[in-house]
């Protein structure tokens, strides 16, 4: 038989077959499954099998405003997150089980066991995972490349659906660390999304309180009570800044916040609020709402110009303080408080679906406020 082929069909036998793999992938504003080559860990990298990624929002806005969020990191940073001239593969909130190890690796983590990590690939450039293309997939995928050093292994009590939970945590982690409260502070949380709900765990894990929550859906409010908030408010029946004063009073004044130049001492301990929604105007809301000496802290996107009027802020001497992401000791210190079962965070978890559901999960995200935090199991 060999005898009777071409020397393009002998060589074809002959060549290595790549392995493929299924993925999500976006491109134009769209999803669609497909197949695609398996990412091939170079060297301190490994493969792994991705068993859960969560949906994230910053995914749906990227897939919405591809070019607005690339017009924000290259004002920021300099560069385009994303290359929205090829297909991109989302998922930065993953857990994966090990597969292989590529090259140059200490492999100490043994093959088999579950792992997350930063989702930060150690190359020059660094890729960031869950942003990058096909070749160097985030978590919406069958298997994707990690970096060695970052990984961390998942012990056998911690379920796999609450590892998945740890970056998510892990930038509400790096809000409150922003905040920089004492344990006399009082905390509003303003939108009770993914990041809110996360806010509001990760307050309750730290004993500060009464935390104040506000959200329009009455869904989400309930989810804030589940998830430790202690007052909820509906900002159509009642003022979200009412409340906080009411909960921030004081007549003990070791516990009061420091006097301002200009309006004095306020019988109220100290107060923070956490911005989660990331809506246009919200932020002067909160501005004028807000006691005089508190502090802001920006956690929610807004990728729309908005407007402040900093007097306000001046006479109110306000600290407005962006926060975004983590840095690796705010998601190890995370995650070691999922180990050691200080929170429960199960209540942001409504749903998990397969690689042919996250399109259909995109739009129960943007529609249905049921859903929190929507898992993607790719190994269903």
């Amino acid at each position: 038989m060999s005898s009777n082929s071409s020397p393009d069909q002998l060589a074809a036998r002959h060549r290595p077959v790549t392995a493929r793999m299924r993925a999500v992938l976006m491109q134009d504003a769209k999803l669609r499954v497909a197949e695609v080559p398996e990412p091939v860990p170079g060297p301190g990298e490994v493969l792994v099998e991705v068993l859960a990624c969560g949906i994230c929002g910053s995914d749906l806005h990227c897939a919405a405003h591809g070019p607005q969020f690339n017009a924000a990191t290259r004002g920021a940073a300099g560069i385009d997150l994303l290359d929205l001239s090829q297909p991109v593969v989302f998922g930065h909130e993953f857990v994966g089980r090990i597969v292989s190890y590529g090259p140059e690796t200490a492999q100490q983590i043994p093959v088999g066991r579950r792992v997350v990590s930063m989702p930060i690939l150690l190359r020059d450039p660094t890729v960031m995972l869950g942003f990058g293309g096909p070749a160097t997939p985030g978590g919406y995928a069958e298997k994707m490349v990690l970096s060695e050093p970052l990984l961390i292994e998942v012990p056998d009590h911690l379920p796999t659906e609450i590892a998945a939970l740890t970056e998510p945590l892990a930038v509400a982690y790096r809000s409150i660390e922003r905040a920089q409260t004492s344990p006399d502070t009082v905390p509003l949380v303003v939108g009770c999304g993914p990041i809110g709900l996360a806010v509001i765990a990760i307050l309750r894990m730290r004993g500060l309180g009464p935390i104040v929550a506000s959200d329009y859906s009455p869904e989400r409010r309930e989810l804030a009570r589940r998830l430790g908030a202690d007052i909820v408010v509906d900002p159509r029946e009642d003022s979200p800044f009412e409340a906080l004063a009411a909960a921030a009073a004081t007549d003990d004044p070791a516990r009061m916040a420091l006097p301002t130049a200009v309006l004095g001492q306020l019988p109220l301990r100290p107060t923070v609020a956490f911005e989660c929604v990331g809506a246009p105007g919200l932020i002067q809301q909160i501005i004028s709402g807000i006691p005089a000496g508190s502090r802001i802290v920006v956690a929610g996107i807004n990728l729309a110009p908005d407007e402040i009027e900093p007097a306000q802020g001046i006479l109110k001497e306000l600290d407005i303080r962006f926060s975004l992401y983590y840095s690796p000791a705010d998601f190890a210190a995370t995650f070691a408080h999922l180990v050691a079962g200080d929170l429960d965070p199960s209540a942001l978890l409504t749903g998990t679906v397969d690689l042919d559901g996250v399109a259909d999960a995109f739009d129960r995200l943007r529609n249905d406020p049921h859903d929190a935090k929507i898992l993607l199991d790719p190994t269903r």
